[in-house]
């Protein structure tokens, strides 16, 4: 099996700052693959690395095989990227943009024609093509955002938080699009702070903080490493909330969390149905109205949070400073597309 990304000993610090700290990742084709973990994890410097614009200090980094820092415009002529903000350019078609972008992957005028024309197809744009993209909708733009980082035919497409801002339809539609791109032969690699989005798109989760995989695997695999079940509580009323904590204390193997907004409380427990049992006989005996009880397997989020200590949104461990290599102000989908 061909690979996608392999990282060796990849460490890159800032100053002061370590942004990777020995970075070990062996990602297969013909997948996604999701990068999780908190703010300064060394998510960005990670995917800043792929794109060719941050160089490491040290150890090696190859895309589909092209080591990034021997040969970075063969690199770059295999990759797309589109960060978290549409880059599109609002006073053109939406038709305009793929073609320019295309023309800047150095297509000649008919196949960056062609290519536009594909591309607003795959991305259900064919309609809007002849719009001015000031008048698109959030998602609308996002998916002509990807369409600029598809136009050019990359084998492998990074995206950066790609779903930020968007309503949930529009989310669930960029998912449908990221999906589909799999089944077309484009490897993706994604960072994101939804850990559903990762739950629903990936193949393969890489967790990483302080520069290091802590956890990799499929989002089953990850949530059995949590090795324990939770019990979940719902009450009827808003007085039985304090009871259910106290008897879930009794049998959790940690604090009980609890919601409430939705008067849920839960516990991660030992022994699942056992203890399931011994907290219907507690909140019975402590008269607790139960309008739902359930025994389930940890959320990827819980996952998450039990292995970093924090969401991934969560408070940054150290800043990734912009890199020197970049010039300040540009984008990195703005020089990975118009490098090639």
């Amino acid at each position: 099996m061909s690979l996608m990304i392999e990282a060796v000993g990849l460490s890159k610090s800032f100053g002061k700052v370590v942004a990777l700290n020995g970075l070990d990742v062996r990602l297969e084709s013909g997948q996604v693959a999701a990068i999780l973990g908190p703010n300064g994890a060394g998510k960005t410097t990670f995917l800043r690395m792929i794109s060719t614009l941050t160089r490491p200090d040290g150890g090696t980094l190859r895309v589909c095989g092209i080591d990034v820092t021997a040969e970075p415009a063969r690199v770059r002529q295999l990759i797309g990227l589109a960060g978290q903000h549409a880059t599109v350019e609002p006073a053109l078609t939406g038709r305009e943009n793929l073609q320019m972008i295309a023309r800047l992957f150095g297509q000649d005028r008919r196949t960056a024609r062609a290519s536009a024309e594909e591309t607003l197809e795959r991305l259900r744009l064919g309609e809007a093509g002849d719009r001015l993209v000031r008048t698109y909708s959030g998602g609308m733009r996002r998916r002509l955002d990807l369409g600029a980082s598809l136009v050019g035919r990359p084998q492998v497409l990074l995206l950066d938080e790609p779903t930020t801002g968007l309503d949930p339809q529009s989310r669930i539609e960029l998912w449908d699009t990221i999906r589909a791109l799999t089944t077309e032969g484009t490897d993706v690699l994604l960072t994101t702070q939804y850990l559903e989005e990762a739950d629903r798109l990936a193949n393969t989760i890489l967790i990483i903080d302080h520069g290091q995989v802590i956890a990799s695997g499929t989002a089953k695999e990850l949530k059995s490493q949590a090795g324990r079940d939770i019990v979940e509580i719902h009450v009827r009323d808003r007085e039985d909330l304090d009871p259910a904590v106290r008897a879930l204390t009794r049998i959790g193997a940690e604090t009980p969390v609890v919601d409430h907004g939705s008067l849920m409380a839960s516990v991660a427990v030992d022994s699942g149905p056992e203890r399931l049992r011994e907290a219907l006989h507690e909140v019975s005996e402590l008269g607790v109205h139960v309008e739902d009880v359930a025994l389930r397997r940890p959320t990827l989020d819980e996952v998450f949070l039990s292995l970093t200590g924090s969401t991934p949104a969560g408070e940054p461990r150290g800043a990734e400073p912009r890199s020197p290599e970049s010039p300040a102000g540009i984008e990195p989908e703005t020089v990975s597309r118009s490098s090639r």
